[in-house]
């Protein structure tokens, strides 16, 4: 693995990981071969192939791993037909293990695992193989059509050279949650994507009814629940607990509640914005997904009574579609979002560092830490994050977090993949794909430019919420944001923005669900037109 700064690179990951110098075990030449029968995938497969190393067996260790989860290597494979073996050895990248040769003797259980992708041919031209959503949120270790193999207990050591795992198995497809009298599911394809896509993509909806709806003729004001996927109830919605308990009420406020399903090719979400690497996504809820559901559904349809919300993800996407789409929201509730400008995108300033891992102050050379606990400690370096989003997947096919901030803000590379940001081994920062990220889609960046046009069709509009020690950093760019704005004028707007201190992610205020619901009620009532009755409330 090529490394930045070299020996100071190792060194610096070494003392921020806590990790101590150990003889490693595994023989140069251990690897593992994993194949699959006909019997689970009749033809060739391409996509990626896992090995995940576990010392425990209380779970698979497919669902051991994660940002901070139980090691694992992964190597593509084009055209892998059945009965063939894909090999993963040390030339491989491993994480939080970089390689196989790195781990400790021992006994372990491992497990083998195929992520079959598909061949989207795009309306661009451009023909790129990745993960097609089954509906499960881009998670490949659960995705309906992928293979594993069953656990087997090993020992590896310095005599470990071949182990032999074969995916017998296959992941059935999603059982969506039955609809009840109170929550309703919907999922529709979209031809905008589908046609941009080349394959069919679908959208969805869950939508929390109000009391008494299937006995009344009530018009009602909605809230669009922004966010990571999901086939949950609304608002955690149960009958009993305590939004449960408030939606009964005589006195309690009558809306529609829905989540907003638009799983990408690259990720659990798409960020609800037109990008060149994705597609029109901000198009499609917009013009095709939404409309469904205020025809299917008895919603008032006018801006003053449509809302939205969300946190991290979804606090981004709430905030871009009220100032993108300013005409068609009447407020925004952002609870911790995602880097509104880019000078802290989870401790990365892409305009002034020159790379995504370390940083220069004066004579030293220090990591940049992509995530911290509340009391300031380090969880993962970016480095650390960012190599184990390459293990998920190469070009950019990681379904995490880096890999969909680069895929939706930045410009289209020759291979019809994004252009990435920073190089993922590496992190040295290509400053052209920085000022396209500028360019399309900073937020404060667009405000800035457009605020005489933008800025009268917020006034009254935005909230904004953060913890003062959000674990990604994001209320350093929520900060700027909010800094700015109170030096607007014409019009002077300065939004509302609440901090809780020493408060981590995501933060979403002192307030309780039922009293924020109530809060935007009053809200949409104080912005209907005059003479309008508020049939959807009685006080």
């Amino acid at each position: 693995m090529r490394r930045w700064v070299g020996a100071v690179s190792v060194a610096a990951v070494a003392a921020v990981a806590g990790v101590t110098a150990q003889a490693p075990a595994a023989s140069r030449g251990v690897r593992v071969e994993v194949s699959f029968p006909a019997s689970v995938h009749a033809g060739p497969v391409t996509g990626r192939v896992y090995v995940m190393v576990s010392r425990t067996n209380d779970r698979e260790p497919r669902l051991q791993i994660g940002r901070t989860g139980t090691p694992f290597f992964g190597r593509d494979v084009e055209k892998l037909a059945p009965g063939q073996s894909a090999i993963i050895d040390v030339t491989d990248l491993g994480t939080p293990v970089a390689s196989l040769r790195d781990l400790p003797p021992g006994d372990y259980f491992v497990q083998g695992f195929v992520n079959v992708y598909s061949e989207f041919k795009r309306a661009d031209g451009h023909v790129v193989w990745m993960h097609d959503d089954q509906w499960e949120g881009q998670r490949w270790n659960i995705s309906p059509g992928n293979l594993y193999s069953e656990v087997q207990r090993v020992r590896i050591d310095v005599s470990t050279e071949s182990i032999k795992l074969s995916a017998t198995n296959k992941i059935p497809a999603v059982q969506v949650p039955a609809d009840t009298a109170w929550v309703k599911r919907f999922k529709i394809q979209s031809p905008l994507l589908t046609k941009f896509w080349g394959r069919p993509i679908y959208l969805g909806a869950t939508v929390l009814l109000p009391r008494d709806y299937a006995t009344s003729t009530v018009q009602y004001p909605v809230l669009y629940r922004q966010g990571h996927f999901g086939l949950g109830a609304p608002l955690g919605f149960q009958e009993g607990n305590e939004i449960g308990t408030a939606w009964m009420r005589d006195d309690f406020p009558r809306m529609l509640v829905v989540t907003l399903q638009h799983p990408a090719p690259y990720f659990d979400d798409s960020y609800g914005v037109n990008s060149v690497n994705l597609g029109p996504y901000g198009d499609a809820l917009i013009q095709e997904l939404i409309p469904e559901v205020e025809k299917r559904f008895r919603a008032i349809g006018q801006p003053w009574a449509r809302i939205t919300d969300g946190g991290s993800t979804g606090g981004w996407i709430s905030l871009a579609h009220q100032i993108l789409y300013p005409d068609f929201y009447g407020g925004v509730w952002s609870y911790c979002p995602d880097s509104v400008t880019f000078t802290d995108v989870e401790g990365i300033n892409i305009y002034k560092d020159d790379n995504a891992f370390y940083r220069k102050i004066d004579w030293r050379t220090v990591p940049i830490i992509n995530t911290r606990e509340i009391n300031g400690h380090v969880r993962l370096t970016s480095e650390q994050r960012n190599h184990m989003e390459l293990v998920n997947g190469t070009k950019g096919r990681s379904g995490e977090q880096l890999d969909i901030w680069s895929a939706v803000f930045g410009p289209l590379g020759k291979d019809g993949y994004f252009e990435p940001l920073f190089d993922k081994r590496t992190g040295v920062i290509n400053k052209a794909v920085a000022e396209y990220w500028r360019e399309h889609y900073d937020l404060l960046e667009y405000l800035k430019r457009n605020w005489t046009t933008v800025g009268p069709k917020l006034v009254g509009k935005v909230h904004v919420y953060t913890g003062t020690m959000d674990n990604f950093f994001l209320n350093n760019s929520t900060r700027e944001l909010d800094e700015w704005m109170k030096t607007t004028q014409n019009p002077h707007y300065g939004g509302f923005f609440l901090y809780g201190d020493g408060k981590g992610h995501c933060w979403q205020g002192p307030e309780t669900t039922a009293e924020r619901l109530k809060q935007m009620a009053a809200h949409i009532a104080r912005q209907k037109p005059d003479g309008m009755t508020t049939p959807w409330w009685r006080y």
